[in-house]
């Protein structure tokens, strides 16, 4: 008896062992077998997600973002409507369809996109069909005649940028594709491909029709935008050599906090040496020591003569992806530029992500602007205007509409003289036949 008491006691001391062990649904780990392990916090995940999401926003950039997302629907509307053969404008309800055409979000529409910009859009009544219609503004027109200008004239530039993208590439060789997707950012033409690639030869050899290839090398343009920089720190700052060889321009954004031990990361990764964008010397090994900090900074170097090339200094994320094989870059770009934050800047306005060269702006704006970047901020100064100053707008179109009737009487009245002219000449050569006539009835016996 004894030994069946001693039994059922341990059974049920099992049984209370069982009652305070862990569930799985619930995550503790205490028990009277566990209970000397110490438990181990998990470190916060850092990846490039989180980091996007906790980074320093930039507000001025963000704001030019989006105005530069708004000009980015006009133009693409405009370029719809001026491929419609039928006229100059096109009726409102057919816009109604260009919705998931152009990018515009569902719940503003085209045709609500379009009202809110009347001096970049002309909504009007057709005369006859008595229906709502669409056409661009003169004066959009106008900028938009300028900048195919200044891109036609910049079309040396246009050249030497292409070339010096194929200078920094993997054999020489780049993406017929990739270039397309960066035609506007990098000043090219529509018709680059005719205009540049086929017509200067000597430069460039289509190996087919989406491969293009370096047929010459030109030394005095494999100098990187960092590199002026550079001599300017060493010459002007009488920084040191050691200092300046392999550093970057660095700037944060307002309210960017720095962590202990920032600073001295930051000074060994300036002086660490890399492979430089235009140099096509030895690979360099990840997996050696220190070769994976050695590549990415030169990916770094790559991305940032990528963005100088570029006219606004600043190109889509998803756009850099293209040149990824050609530039030989084996790692995700994304997660590299958000590891600095110095040196690039992604804001994420408009339903994209946007990648912009830091030390280039200043408040928002571009310290060193040209042309095409001034004709660019001319439209988005209309797209600013909104409904303001409508009333001029209104003067313009009833001149437009007072002359209207004028000249189509003017050009009536031509017609018609041109018309009674007409009859008064067949008229006439009737008679003259009649006469004719008469006189040979009256000379026959």
């Amino acid at each position: 008896m004894r030994i069946l008491a001693s039994c059922t006691n341990g059974v049920l001391r099992f049984n209370s062992v069982k009652d305070f062990a862990p569930s799985r649904s619930c995550g503790a780990s205490f028990g009277p077998f566990n209970a000397s392990v110490q438990r181990r916090w998990k470190k916060p995940v850092s990846t490039a997600q989180t980091r996007l999401e906790s980074r320093t926003r930039d507000l001025k950039l963000d704001g030019l973002m989006r105005e530069t997302k708004r000009l980015k629907l006009a133009l693409r509307i405009a370029e719809l409507m001026s491929r419609r053969k039928k006229g100059p404008f096109v009726s409102m309800q057919t816009m109604s369809r260009w919705s998931n055409i152009a990018g515009v979000s569902t719940g503003v529409g085209v045709g609500g996109f379009v009202r809110k910009y009347p001096h970049v859009f002309d909504v009007f009544t057709h005369p006859v069909r008595r229906n709502a219609c669409c056409r661009v503004s003169e004066e959009m027109k106008g900028l938009i005649r300028e900048e195919e200008g200044v891109v036609r004239a910049a079309e040396l530039d246009a050249k030497n940028r292409v070339k010096r993208l194929l200078m920094m590439s993997k054999g020489g060789r780049l993406h017929v594709h990739a270039l397309r997707l960066m035609r506007r950012e990098l000043g090219l033409p529509e018709d680059f491909v005719e205009s540049i690639l086929k017509r200067y030869l000597n430069d460039f050899n289509l190996v087919d029709v989406e491969t293009v290839e370096l047929v010459s090398r030109n030394e005095s343009l494999c100098v990187a935008q960092v590199e002026k920089w550079r001599e300017k720190e060493y010459t002007e700052k009488w920084l040191s050599e050691f200092e300046t060889m392999y550093a970057f321009p660095v700037s944060f954004p307002t309210g960017f906090k720095i962590v202990s031990g920032f600073r001295d990361k930051l000074k060994n990764w300036q002086r660490l040496p890399y492979i430089k964008p235009f140099e096509q010397s030895e690979a360099v090994w990840i997996r050696s020591c220190g070769g994976l900090e050695r590549f990415e900074k030169r990916v770094v170097g790559i991305l940032h003569e990528l963005l100088s090339l570029t006219v606004e200094k600043m190109v889509d994320v998803q756009r850099l992806a293209h040149f990824r094989r050609d530039f030989g870059i084996e790692i995700n770009i994304r997660e590299l530029i958000l590891k600095h934050p110095g040196i690039f800047y992604i804001s994420t306005k408009g339903e994209t992500e946007m990648v912009f060269l830091r030390e280039a702006y200043q408040k928002g704006c571009l310290i060193m602007p040209n042309a095409m970047y001034d004709v660019r901020m001319k439209m988005i100064d209309l797209l600013l205007m909104g409904c303001r100053n409508i009333k001029k707008l209104h003067v313009q179109s009833g001149i437009k509409e007072e002359s209207a009737p004028v000249e189509q009487e003017q050009e009536k009245s031509v017609r018609m003289g041109i018309d009674d002219h007409w009859v008064v000449s067949i008229l006439d050569r009737s008679a003259d036949e009649n006469s004719r006539v008469h006189a040979s009835a009256s000379d026959s016996p």
